[in-house]
């Protein structure tokens, strides 16, 4: 099913919160934004997110002889999006399964999925270094649309220490780092757009130095870009002169230019 995508890329963090999801969708719609047709694949089984943020948490998941037909975030059809979330009732279901079962679905999610012709494909990871990365690595072993991975930390040095951990992960399993992302660095005032660093700054610039990775930007923490949560509008179309929409471009810009088209 991955056959027909022609990009791969892997959203990863070793810590939980750092705002991975938003980063992914985000990434994803600006990637459609600017003329790609896109999918984004949400493997977080235990806090699937992207069905919320995209504004598609009523949708449902239909079957075709091909597999599993992915929900379109509009009608022109640039964004497919598969998650479990679209399996669940509601969005208090918990997923309460063991490493076996969660394995058999995110197999599922990458081989049975009819994504049709896809320019780019993100996959939106949880967190960690366990069952569901293990298996992504199977499943995209000799796959050679596989891109690489771009990692999400926040300034903390607690988040640095656990995305550290991711760093090495990919390098143990052969997975090509594009480069490092430092999200929430920073709080942007609304009222007179000054950014104050409420945690700490540079972390992420830090971490791609010490791995010998590139530095992809640096995201703030921006009241605007937390309103389009739930309304799957794209940061660059609604706020093109934010600071998140500048890293956002030039991250889509990397991503074309190291990946070609």
């Amino acid at each position: 099913m991955l056959d027909h995508v022609k990009h791969i890329i892997l959203v990863l963090s070793g810590k939980g919160g750092v705002g991975k999801s938003t980063v992914s969708t985000q990434l994803a719609l600006t990637l459609a934004e600017d003329g790609h047709k896109v999918g984004l694949l949400d493997i977080d089984l235990c806090g699937p997110s992207v069905p919320y943020l995209l504004g598609l948490e009523d949708q449902d998941v239909h079957q075709c002889d091909e597999g599993w037909v992915p929900v379109y975030a509009s009608a022109e059809k640039k964004l497919a999006v598969m998650s479990i979330g679209f399996l669940l009732k509601n969005r208090s279901d918990a997923v309460i399964w063991r490493g076996p079962k969660k394995t058999a679905m995110i197999r599922q999610f990458l081989e049975d999925v009819s994504w049709g012709e896809l320019d780019y494909l993100i996959v939106d990871t949880p967190p960690g270094t366990s069952d569901e990365h293990i298996t992504v690595m199977e499943c995209l072993k000799g796959v050679v649309n596989a891109d690489g991975a771009i990692i999400v930390t926040t300034p903390q040095e607690m988040a640095l220490e656990d995305v550290r951990k991711e760093v090495t992960f990919c390098k143990k399993t052969g997975i090509p780092i594009l480069g490092i992302v430092e999200n929430m660095s920073g709080f942007v005032c609304p009222n007179c757009s000054e950014c104050t660093n409420i945690f700490s700054s540079g972390g992420g610039q830090s971490l791609a130095e010490l791995a010998s990775v590139p530095h992809l930007g640096t995201l703030p923490i921006d009241p605007r870009v937390g309103e389009l949560a739930g309304t799957g509008k794209a940061c660059v179309r609604e706020l093109p002169d934010c600071t998140t929409s500048e890293v956002l471009r030039k991250i889509v810009g990397t991503l074309t230019t190291v990946g070609g088209e």
